[in-house]
């Protein structure tokens, strides 16, 4: 399966969006959502544990998204360092949305998932449309 996933947030904190596409042979599925007052890493994380909790079953995964904040998390072990240091980052500091990272642990223990960056606004055609439904999302809320 492949997953495409991007957050907004019209102000940071501000009115959130996230777009997620899952991709499976010739099928796609949109998803979206947001909160009224949130952060842009925050729709960032959901938009990922939204899709991967969209699967009924465990399932290979290639995730596809222009966070760095996610992608490295996992891609350089920041993830497996805060759970080991019980949810505490190098600076002794607690992790932000600890309870986020936490799904995607969780989620990470039946998914096989490798994560991809990708460069945000640059013409990547399921980036951009998960930019424009986290976007829409985001301004569906009353200012």
């Amino acid at each position: 399966v492949d997953i495409y996933t991007d957050g907004a947030c019209r102000g940071n904190p501000g009115r959130g969006g996230w777009g997620a596409i899952l991709v499976y042979g010739s099928r796609e599925k949109e998803l979206s959502g947001g909160e009224p007052m949130t952060t842009n890493n925050r729709m960032e994380l959901m938009g990922a544990i939204a899709a991967m909790e969209a699967l009924r079953e465990p399932c290979d995964i290639t995730l596809t998204s222009d966070s760095k904040y996610l992608t490295d998390a996992i891609n350089k072990g920041w993830l497996a360092s805060w759970k080991k240091n019980g949810w505490r980052k190098s600076d002794k500091s607690a992790v932000l949305s600890v309870e986020l990272w936490q799904k995607i642990d969780a989620l990470l223990a039946i998914h096989k998932v490798e994560f991809v960056w990708v460069r945000g606004h640059a013409g990547h055609p399921y980036n951009e449309r998960c930019d424009a439904l986290a976007t829409a999302f985001a301004d569906s809320f009353a200012e």
